[in-house]
């Protein structure tokens, strides 16, 4: 009892002088210390704008040779000299290999000798035909006589021409001992070495060839992109220009666009594009992976913010726009596509509206913001 007494004595006590305290403090005109102005939250801003876009559609591509060509012997037999530098650039004609021309040779001449023999039956069964015709108009031989002279020489006339396409066929042969490039191009690794013994169109080839300039790049895109490309595949349109980009954005090279496949791949729904690059400086190889891209058109008067300033939220994407007293509103936003750090705004800016570009992390409706230069 005693203690509850006590106790109810000191917060009596405590009472009275918190409230004197609040007289005299009244009097000298004291004041509590009031809650500290919250601090400005620092950001970068940017402005939106209008600008030009150019709308690319990009996809996935393999580096293709413009042509491959394995080249193999077209007769056969010892491989004399290999005349091809592996890796080395050739151009259409050059000799590459040369095989052992002497049995081809050999039959050349046969088959020369062999005309030569005819072309002297044709000649003799040729005078005979004119002697015959002369006994004929004086009635010295039977017409049959005649008939069989005509005969004997157009039979000969025959082999001397069949004699001559061998012989044709023979310097063929004889040609195709020197192996020459069907293309240019640059040479692989050698499959033979000198000193085999080749055969005819055999399963290995000499060497692959392959062309690199100009090379060419496949690729595919979804199939809902062909309503953009349908304008540029009728006869005559302008070729739309293409960029071939390595994993790190690197522009490799930039050609154009030469085919969209005459159908959909229903399992994948892509479409199949070809396009043709110069190469000058070989930086596409065949078998290689790019990013390829294809300009489809270019839009003028678009709007758009960095696309870093465009934020997802419950209600949809929104944006940190800063007013004038530089405290912030979320405003909702409908963006379009985005391209090369930029965002398309179909609706919800105006051009020269001011939006949150980094910092939206520590901000709410109402912030206070400071605004910090780009880059500092």
């Amino acid at each position: 009892m005693k203690r509850a007494v006590c106790f109810l004595i000191f917060l009596l006590v405590l009472s009275a002088a918190y409230f004197a305290w609040q007289r005299a403090s009244a009097s000298t005109g004291e004041r509590a210390p009031a809650t500290a102005a919250p601090r400005a939250i620092p950001v970068t801003v940017a402005e939106a704008r209008k600008e030009e876009i150019p709308i690319w559609l990009e996809g996935i591509g393999n580096v293709q040779a413009a042509n491959t060509v394995t080249v193999r012997p077209r007769v056969g037999g010892a491989l004399e000299s290999i005349t091809f530098t592996e890796g080395a650039m050739v151009k259409e004609g050059d000799v590459l290999a040369r095989i052992d021309p002497r049995p081809y040779q050999s039959v050349l001449a046969q088959e020369e000798a062999r005309k030569a023999q005819d072309e002297a039956q044709l000649a003799n069964a040729r005078t005979t035909l004119g002697r015959v015709q002369t006994l004929v108009k004086e009635n010295a031989v039977s017409q049959q006589a005649l008939d069989q002279a005509e005969a004997a020489a157009s039979q000969l006339e025959a082999q001397v021409k069949a004699g001559q396409a061998a012989i044709d066929a023979a310097q063929l042969d004889l040609d195709f001992t020197t192996v020459r490039a069907p293309i240019s191009g640059r040479t692989g690794v050698r499959m033979v070495d000198a000193g085999n013994v080749v055969t005819a169109s055999q399963a290995e080839g000499l060497v692959v060839l392959t062309e690199l300039q100009p090379i060419s790049v496949i690729f595919t895109l979804p199939q809902r992109y062909l309503a953009d490309l349908r304008a540029h595949m009728k006869p005559g349109a302008a070729e739309l220009a293409v960029q071939a980009r390595d994993e790190d954005g690197t522009l490799l090279d930039e050609g154009v666009l030469k085919l969209v496949d005459n159908q959909i791949d229903n399992t994948t729904g892509t479409l199949k594009l070809k396009a043709s690059f110069p190469n000058k400086d070989f930086t596409l190889w065949p078998g290689q992976y790019v990013n390829a891209r294809v300009l489809v058109e270019t839009r003028e008067d678009i709007l758009v913010v960095p696309a870093e300033a465009v934020l997802p939220g419950l209600d949809g994407p929104f944006v940190y726009l800063v007013k004038d007293d530089d405290t912030v509103e979320a405003r909702q936003t409908k963006p379009g596509i985005t391209l090369g750090g930029l965002t398309v705004i179909e609706s919800g800016l105006q051009a020269g509206d001011r939006v949150v570009r980094e910092g939206q992390n520590k901000l709410k409706p109402g912030s206070q913001i400071s605004i910090t230069p780009s880059g500092s």
